[in-house]
């Protein structure tokens, strides 16, 4: 998009008013009230459409025109009736895609820019990661399975957390069904134009002869369990917005089918600047197709129905998990480890029977929302009763937030990690694996054909990091080197056939591995219907075919 949008800003003066209005009606649908939805709204029809309308310049269809009117018209925000949909203006993006197919798409792939893209996208089509690719830093965490690093990616410098799983430590204790699925929640949630900001997601997964590698957002502000521990008990205030940031993270995987099944302080990762996002999808499960029945989880957090043997059950967990959640954050323990009991058995009893002490000490709303939550009745359990993520936002607790500033992470953190510290258990604390446990296993061909399909980028997530990081300079770099080089090969007469030619694609393709030095532009590539010529620098007029 960023290549196709830099291409149009070169055919006028201003970027073609088509891509602009693209790019307005993208903004607009990601708004979320109705009153923000008619002030944008009414600012692009008066911009993109009663203005060409007066100059006899709109080049759109009546019923595009009409259906806009008609809702913005009806507009009444005191009706919830006639309140605007997010796909007002639907009917103009297929239209204003249709256009920009047309003669301006064709004119991008017979430019520099589309081969310039193209050159990109057989960068990313042919990245195959290693170990070498990063520079690995010290342990932040470890698990089941394996250990967590922070680590920088070496041609982007991009940082990022790089969990490892030991393939003998999951044929040991039979894990591999659930490394795999983790792989594919992970591939789920982290899929999309755009990630959630409330789910540590993944960009790249590969592995090697004995590890398998999830690269992670990195967050370095340690975890709502080892701050509670630091902190002591959150107030209500401070409980409101980890719980509004959660819920978000919750909704964008519910909508996606998908139940977490592992809510709990220690799987809360807090970021730099304070904010929150849900990590460790482990456990996660899509019940898109068949729900789940399997009595997994944290005990203390785990709800009645995934106790109970046998019970199918979906999203309805996670909300009981974040009753339980809230409630530790502001009592310090568990509601079913009043006693301090650490009897796993005794725990889950009292999950399935107690009844729930809450505090005098708590507002109406926190102990009206917290039984809304740990009601064992599924049918009355707030966030079950088929609206799933909205009945929890409206409950009187969450009347004063905003949910739009939450999504924008504009809400100031309640507690802001402390700069330039690990914000984790030290080294020494988290310990290292007895490597004497997985001395006797051995990892045969058929345990290595399991992951032949393990590693993946994510497109979006990698052409973000890319942007970011080294896509400006790189290009520039790039023209550079492409027009000297052009320079040399027309002297030998390299292009001269080529207006009447019928010549497809031309650029440097041939790539070597390493950082962005761009060195894979070792020889001029021209893509013919029926032949592909690689050219020499030194003007080669017979260039290998």
């Amino acid at each position: 998009f960023l290549v196709f949008k830099e291409y149009c800003s070169t055919l006028c003066d201003e970027p073609v008013p088509q891509l602009k209005f693209y790019e307005e009606i993208k903004r607009f649908e990601k708004l979320e009230t109705d009153e923000e939805r008619w002030k944008v709204g009414k600012e692009i029809y008066d911009q993109f459409i009663m203005k060409e309308l007066l100059s006899n310049s709109h080049t759109y269809s009546e019923r595009a025109i009409e259906s806009v009117k008609k809702h913005l018209s009806k507009y009444n925000p005191n009706n919830p009736k006639n309140s605007l949909p997010s796909a007002l203006f639907e009917p103009y993006k297929k239209e204003i895609c249709d256009l920009l197919r047309g003669r301006i798409f064709d004119k991008f792939i017979e430019s520099e820019k589309y081969t310039r893209f193209c050159q990109w996208k057989n960068f990313e089509l042919n990245i195959q990661l290693t170990m070498n690719d990063f520079s690995v830093h010290r342990i932040i965490g470890r698990g089941g399975f394996g250990e967590v690093y922070g680590c920088r990616k070496a041609d982007t410098g991009k940082m990022y957390a790089m969990k490892c799983l030991d393939k003998k430590r999951i044929k040991m204790k039979q894990g591999e069904t659930l490394a795999l699925n983790e792989r594919i929640m992970l591939s789920l949630v982290s899929t999309g134009e755009e990630g959630c900001p409330f789910i540590v997601c993944m960009t790249y997964a590969f592995h090697t002869t004995d590890k398998l590698c999830f690269i992670l957002d990195l967050m370095n502000g340690g975890d709502l369990h080892y701050h509670l521990s630091q902190h002591g008990v959150f107030s209500e205030k401070e409980v409101k917005f980890y719980a509004a940031e959660i819920i978000l993270g919750l909704e964008h995987m519910h909508l996606r089918s998908i139940v977490y099944r592992d809510l709990k302080p220690a799987n809360i990762l807090l970021d730099e600047h304070g904010h929150v996002r849900i990590s460790d999808l482990g456990l996660a499960c899509d019940f898109s197709k068949k729900k789940p029945h399997a009595s997994v989880g944290t005990h203390g957090y785990m709800a009645p129905e995934v106790l109970a043997k046998g019970v199918a059950y979906d999203s309805s967990a996670d909300w009981f998990s974040f009753g339980c959640m809230l409630y530790k954050l502001l009592k310090g323990h568990s509601p079913f480890r009043q006693h301090k009991t650490k009897d796993k058995q005794e725990i889950d009893k009292m999950t399935m029977t107690m009844a729930i002490e809450l505090p005098e000490t708590m507002t109406n709303e926190m102990r009206t929302l917290l039984e809304g939550l740990l009601q064992r009745d599924v049918d009355k359990r707030l966030g079950c009763m088929g609206r799933i993520a909205e009945e929890v936002k409206e409950h009187p607790f969450f009347k004063d937030v905003d949910w739009k500033q939450v999504y924008l992470l504009k809400l100031t953190p309640p507690l802001i990690p402390p700069r330039g510290e690990v914000n984790a258990a030290d080294a020494f604390d988290i310990g290292n694996f007895d490597e004497d446990d997985t001395k006797g296993i051995k990892l045969s061909e058929a345990d290595q054909e399991l992951y032949k399909n393990f590693p993946i980028v994510i497109s979006e997530r990698w052409q973000q990091e890319i942007t970011e990081t080294v896509f400006d300079t790189v290009n520039q770099e790039t023209d550079k080197i492409e027009l000297k080089r052009r320079a040399k090969f027309k002297q030998n007469n390299i292009y001269d056939d080529e207006k009447t030619s019928d010549l497809i694609l031309q650029g440097q393709l041939k790539k070597n591995t390493g950082t962005f030095g761009f060195s894979w532009q070792i020889r001029y590539t021209k893509l013919y219907p029926n032949r592909l010529e690689l050219h020499y620098e030194k003007g080669d007029k017979d260039p290998e075919k």
